[in-house]
């Protein structure tokens, strides 16, 4: 006789329900599972036989055969170890469900003595759970809070192998989950080192980090070392607005998949910050592998991605960002299939204007060559300059600056008027499904950035003089809207299109 549970199968944030079925017959002793699973899955053998023995439960002498249909759909992980084990109970009559099999779902790894250990992607299959109007989904202990985000289920938190038998032989009910509230989020949880009131100086970089931050653009920093573009990009996230729920659940579904969510924080609340070394490969920072998992492009969603030493990343590296800069997704294609993962973030890259890093500096000579300097410069390619709204050079701080004891402007209060930018932009965009200015497309930012004769005026002697392309005449007015909304404007006015016009690089 054969049994069958559903499970679930995590194919990159999106996910496919999957059939667990069990069959016994008196045969030599043999376990096998079929169903195109990977070296995880097939090693739960090793793990569900043992489970069921040392939990006290018959373990069937024969051979067993467990199929993970649809067969052609690939398996992978060890969340299939706790339906595994459901189904060779009821195949060997040892439990009964007390629902229909096509009701309820079950996900979790077994070690050894029967315990349930938490697993990856639970947001992204509890929300699959209620689009197929499933009911009830028994899962690992640790996973409950994060599967509580979605409404509409009931969640069967599960300890071991031994309660959940005892739950379905209605001798120990294992209660519903409670969902709690969602956690706010603190005042700053930064440390006070990032706090932009401790950066001296550089007054017209700050003014950039705050478009940037009320509109998600793009920002790159040139400057000798030492002048603050680090600190300045680390202080970033304490100007951004606080995440809201629909942000904060794209995220937390990101990192659930990709094995990143704290067990204790079921809710990300705090905007990432990724800044991955210029050794990263390409696969780490836009994602694949042979299994494509989420790379730190997608880890930055909704967040702010820091690039340090811009030029010093492989061009081929810095070259798989100009599509998810564009689109806000990064589409990973490999010979098992195609997966998208979105990709919305703020890029803050940095970099020295030369390789020696002092080519613009008064004080201080250069030892580059003007080839070197050259070089240095092309590789960052003209597409990808393109796609960065804010260019600003970044200067050496005077020591009178350095010097002075009066702190400058706090991040608390820029971020203030960045929240209030936000909450314009949410409004504008409420029935569009977008949340800042920079995703818009060319279509939206015709509707929303009109501008009178005269500002229009200016926007095309910048087109013919700095010879500005498409893409970088449709940043301008994004770039335009957003300082409007800092300044509470409902129209963009001419002062606004000058200032974004500043931001372009020197030469285009």
């Amino acid at each position: 006789m054969s049994a069958k549970v559903l499970s679930a199968a995590v194919l990159g944030l999106d996910c496919e329900l999957v059939e667990v079925e069990a069959d016994t017959s008196p045969n030599l002793p043999a376990f096998h599972i079929v169903g195109l699973a990977d070296r995880a899955t097939d090693e739960a053998k090793e793990r569900v036989r043992p489970a069921l023995k040392n939990s006290g439960f018959r373990v069937p002498h024969g051979k067993i055969t467990v199929n993970l249909a649809p067969a052609d759909l690939k398996k992978q992980g060890p969340a299939y170890d706790l339906p595994m084990a459901v189904s060779i109970l009821l195949t060997t009559h040892q439990i009964e469900l007390d629902d229909e099999w096509d009701a309820q779902l079950f996900i979790g790894e077994l070690a050894l003595d029967g315990k349930l250990r938490p697993v990856t992607g639970v947001l992204s299959i509890c929300l699959e759970t209620k689009k197929r109007g499933l009911k009830k989904i028994y899962l690992p202990q640790a996973n409950a809070g994060e599967a509580a985000l979605v409404c509409g289920l009931e969640i069967y938190p599960v300890s071991d192998l031994r309660a959940l038998v005892s739950h379905f032989c209605r001798e120990n009910i294992i209660l519903p989950y409670r969902r709690g509230l969602v956690p706010a989020r603190p005042d700053l949880a930064l440390s006070a080192a990032y706090d932009m009131a401790h950066v001296k100086g550089q007054n017209f970089v700050k003014r950039a980090m705050e478009i940037a931050a009320a509109g998600a653009h793009n920002i790159l920093m040139s400057g000798p070392p030492g002048s603050g573009k680090t600190l300045l990009a680390k202080t970033l996230p304490t100007i951004l607005p606080e995440m809201t729920i629909d942000e904060s659940l794209e995220v937390t579904r990101i990192y659930s998949v990709a094995g990143l969510l704290p067990l204790n924080q079921p809710l990300i609340i705090e905007r990432p910050f990724r800044a991955p070394h210029h050794t990263a490969s390409g696969v780490a920072l836009v994602g694949g592998g042979a299994w494509p998992r989420p790379g730190e492009i997608s880890l930055a969603h909704r967040g702010v991605l820091f690039l340090d030493e811009f030029p010093e990343f492989p061009r081929l590296v810095l070259e798989n960002l100009r599509q998810p800069l564009e689109d806000g997704v990064i589409a990973v294609s490999r010979a098992s299939g195609t997966l998208s993962f979105p990709a919305k973030f703020i890029l803050v890259a940095a970099m020295n204007p030369c390789p020696c890093g002092y080519s613009n500096d008064a004080d201080k000579n250069c030892s580059c060559l003007p080839g070197q300097i050259i070089n240095y410069q092309k590789k960052i390619s003209g597409p990808l300059i393109d796609r960065i709204d804010l260019h600003v050079e970044v200067p050496k701080v005077k020591f009178d600056k350095l010097s002075e004891p009066a702190a400058g402007e706090p991040s608390a209060a820029i971020r203030i008027r960045v929240e209030a930018a936000r909450q314009i932009q949410i409004k504008r965009f409420k029935a569009l499904g977008i949340f800042s200015n920079s995703e818009m497309s060319s279509r939206v930012t015709r509707e929303f950035c009109a501008v009178d004769d005269a500002t229009m005026a200016l926007l095309k002697q910048a087109v013919n003089q700095l010879g500005l392309s498409a893409r970088s005449y449709f940043r301008v007015l994004k770039l335009a809207r957003t300082i409007a909304d800092l300044a509470a404007e409902e129209k963009i006015l001419l002062e606004h299109v000058a200032e974004a016009l500043q931001y372009r690089p020197k030469a285009e």
